[in-house]
C-alpha cells in the first residue's frame, strides 16, 4: 500500500496521504513522496484541479518526531540532517504553488504544525467544522519557523504570532473567519463540498488557470505599480490565446466555447 495514493477522475487528481497510523506525518519518504507527485503533474496537462487530503483521523500532524529524533544521532547531533529535512519540505511546499494546477486542500482531525503549513501551501482549503489547527510546536520547545512563512501570509500577523508563540488550537470556524481555509462544512459534506469546487475548477480554460495563477502569486511579491504592470502583460499575453478569443466569441454568441485545452 502506497503511503502516498493517487485517484484521477474527469481531470482532477486526488492524493490522500495514507500513514494514518502515524497521522500522516510528513516523514522522508512522505516528502519524497509528494515532491514526486508534483514533479508529475507539473507536466501533466491532463489535470486541470488536484484535492490533497489524509486517511484515517487526521490531515496531517506535522514532521515525524520519531526520525527527527533518530536523526540526532549523527556525529553532528543532527546537524546536517535537519537542514536537509527542511531545506527537503521547503521544497514540497514551493511546488504545490508553482503548479500550474489549483490544489485544495481537504482537511479533518487535525491539521498542526508542518501539517497547518501544507494547509496554508495550498491554493484553497475546506475544511470539516470538527477539524483543529495548530502551529504547536512551541509546546516542546521547537518554534515552528517553517510553518510561520506559509502562515504568515494566509493570516493576519498578531494572530499568526499568538497561534505561533502560544502553541494553542484554533476551530475551523476561526480559521475560515481568519483566511486560513475557504470554509467550514459539515463532516459528512467535507468530501463532496471539496469535489465540487475541484470540479468547478476543471471546467475552466486550463491555460488561463495557469497564467493566473502563476501571476497571482507573483504580483503579490511585488509594489502596486510593478504588479499592475506585470498584470497587464501577463493579461495581454492571455488575450493572445486562441481559446481565449474563442471564450470570449461564445459569451457573446451565448454559446458554450470549443476550447482546445
Amino acid at each position: 500500500m502506497a503511503i502516498l495514493e493517487r485517484h484521477d477522475t474527469d481531470a482532477i487528481a486526488h492524493l490522500t496521504l495514507n500513514m494514518p497510523e502515524r497521522l500522516n506525518a510528513l516523514s522522508d519518504e512522505m516528502l519524497a513522496a509528494l515532491q514526486a507527485e508534483c514533479d508529475a503533474l507539473k507536466e501533466d496537462r491532463s489535470v486541470r484541479a488536484v484535492i490533497l487530503s489524509g486517511a484515517g483521523k487526521g490531515f496531517c500532524a506535522g514532521h515525524d518526531l520519531k526520525q527527527m529524533t533518530a536523526g540526532r544521532q549523527a556525529e553532528d547531533g543532527g546537524q546536517a540532517y535537519f537542514r536537509d529535512l527542511f531545506r527537503r519540505c521547503t521544497d514540497v511546499m514551493l511546488s504545490i504553488p508553482a503548479l500550474p494546477q489549483p490544489v485544495i486542500a481537504q482537511v479533518h482531525g487535525i491539521a498542526t504544525a508542518a501539517g497547518c503549513q501544507l494547509v496554508a501551501s495550498c491554493d484553497l482549503a475546506i475544511a470539516a467544522e470538527d477539524t483543529k489547527f495548530g502551529v504547536n510546536g512551541v509546546n516542546i520547545g521547537l518554534f515552528c519557523s517553517t510553518p510561520m512563512v506559509a502562515l504568515s501570509r494566509n493570516i493576519g500577523r498578531k494572530k499568526a504570532f499568538e497561534m505561533l508563540s502560544t502553541g494553542k488550537f484554533i476551530p475551523a470556524s476561526e480559521a475560515e473567519a481568519l483566511g486560513l481555509i475557504n470554509r467550514a462544512v459539515p463532516a459528512a459534506d467535507l468530501s463532496a463540498e471539496t469535489r465540487r469546487l475541484a470540479e468547478t475548477l476543471a471546467e475552466k480554460l486550463g491555460s488561463a488557470v495557469k497564467i493566473g495563477k502563476q501571476a497571482f502569486y507573483e504580483q503579490l511579491q511585488l509594489p502596486v505599480d510593478k504588479a499592475y504592470s506585470y498584470t497587464g502583460d501577463v493579461m495581454v499575453e492571455n488575450m493572445l490565446y486562441r481559446d481565449t478569443e474563442e471564450g470570449i466569441a461564445a459569451f457573446i454568441e451565448k454559446r458554450d466555447p470549443d476550447w482546445n485545452q
